[in-house]
Parts: C-alpha cells; sequence; structure tokens
C-alpha cells in the first residue's frame, strides 16, 4: 500500500479519492485521458457511451481512463498533494472541535481568544 492509500481517511472512500486525483492533478493529463476520466467518473457515462461516442473500443477506452489513473497516483506517491490535504483537513477540524470546547468552558478573554481562533480555522480551511 503506497503512503498516499494508507494516509487516507476512512470518510475518503475510493470514489473520493478518485475525484481528489482529478481535481489535483487533472491538468497534467492528456487532453483524451482528462475527457474520458471526467465523462466516465464525473459525468457517469458508461465505457460504451463514450466508445460509441468517440468510435472507439470500450477497451481503449477504459485502457486510456486506466491510465489516467495510474498516472495521478503516480503523481501522487511521488507529490502526497492530495495526502496531505486530506490530513492538513483533519487536523483543522479537530482544532476546531477542540477550540469550541476551550470557548464553551472558559469565559472573557479565553472565550473571545478561542473564539478568534475557530474563526481563523474556518477561514483556512474554506481556503484550502
Amino acid at each position: 500500500m503506497t503512503e498516499a492509500e494508507q494516509s487516507r481517511t476512512p470518510e475518503m472512500d475510493a470514489a473520493l479519492f478518485r475525484t481528489m486525483l482529478f481535481d489535483f492533478y487533472g491538468e497534467l493529463l492528456t487532453d483524451k485521458q482528462k475527457e474520458y476520466f471526467d465523462l466516465h467518473y464525473n459525468e457517469d457515462l458508461s465505457l460504451a457511451e463514450i466508445a460509441m461516442g468517440e468510435g472507439i473500443s470500450r477497451q481503449g477506452v477504459w485502457d486510456i481512463i486506466r491510465r489516467a489513473e495510474e498516472s495521478m497516483r503516480r503523481y501522487e506517491d511521488k507529490t502526497g498533494l492530495v495526502a496531505r490535504f486530506a490530513r492538513s483537513r483533519t487536523v483543522i477540524a479537530r482544532a476546531e472541535e477542540k477550540l469550541a470546547r476551550l470557548q464553551a468552558e472558559t469565559s472573557g478573554e479565553t472565550a473571545a481568544l478561542a473564539r478568534e481562533l475557530r474563526e481563523d480555522l474556518q477561514e483556512l480551511r474554506h481556503g484550502i
């Protein structure tokens, strides 16, 4: 199992991981790979539908999609961007939860500071 696969959270199932790979690395694919991958996984077209529209075999479509995913997984294995993104979101969410507890259990300046930090983390989480 690769480092990227090991670092995935349970919530990050195969479909989500594939979507994230495409979001992070899709622009590095060839035009055909990008198009077929998008049609199959994002537009939910079958291999037969793509093949019919492109005038090639289903196997030809599948080979292109498979190579696209293999390429994106290699990029992820080398860069770890998707895994780092997922870890960052998890850590930020945990910190937000702890600050919410701190805010609820304290008062005055401490509670105000906890609220400000939570707001900063929320802004950061929405920015990544």
